[in-house]
């Protein structure tokens, strides 16, 4: 009598499981009633707890929610997106995008180290040195900016956008993301 009790119990924990599993699958659809007829930071609040879910592991995407937070008002939700990836294992890549966040931010100072950061672990990133020169250009350090440049073009001399990048520093043409 015992052991049907416990399976009875098993089964009832599975399906209770599997219904929780299910509803955290639902709740990952983003739905109209998210941001109809909501003031925007609500709407934008909910919307962004679903981006959370929909992004999972990847650390790319949670960049992307990230950077919507932290640009968005909500420094303190992205900070701690950003937070966590640099705290766990990562790509030298998520490093470059969040110090791209910080820029966009108008935080160079913490923008610069990341992206110092990042070359240290890359250095065969043309594109990337033309876009973080051409930011360095648009600050009024040029000298830095094109030694950035001269890498960038030492490296891949007939890329599109390592080119671009550079073309707009001097218009103050913000790098293309």
């Amino acid at each position: 009598m015992k052991i049907r009790h416990a399976a009875a119990a098993a089964v009832v924990v599975f399906i209770a499981g599997a219904g929780v599993g299910y509803t955290a699958q639902k709740q990952q659809k983003t739905t109209t009633q998210m941001y109809h007829a909501k003031a925007n930071q609500d709407a934008a609040k909910e919307l962004l707890a679903v981006a959370k879910l929909q992004a999972g592991k990847g650390s790319w995407e949670q960049i992307a929610v990230g950077r919507v937070y932290y640009l968005g008002g909500f420094k303190a939700e992205g900070q701690a997106i950003f937070d966590a990836i640099l705290a766990g294992k990562h790509e030298d890549s998520d490093v470059f995008r969040i110090a791209r966040v910080y820029s966009e931010a108008g935080e160079w100072d913490k923008a610069k180290p990341l992206f110092a950061r990042y070359f240290q672990g890359t250095d065969d990133d043309g594109t990337g040195y033309a876009e973080v020169g051409a930011l360095y250009v648009m600050r009024g350090d040029r000298a830095i900016g094109e030694e950035m440049f001269d890498r960038s073009v030492a490296l891949e001399s007939n890329d599109l956008w390592a080119t671009l990048h550079m073309a707009g520093a001097y218009l103050n043409v913000r790098p293309q993301e």
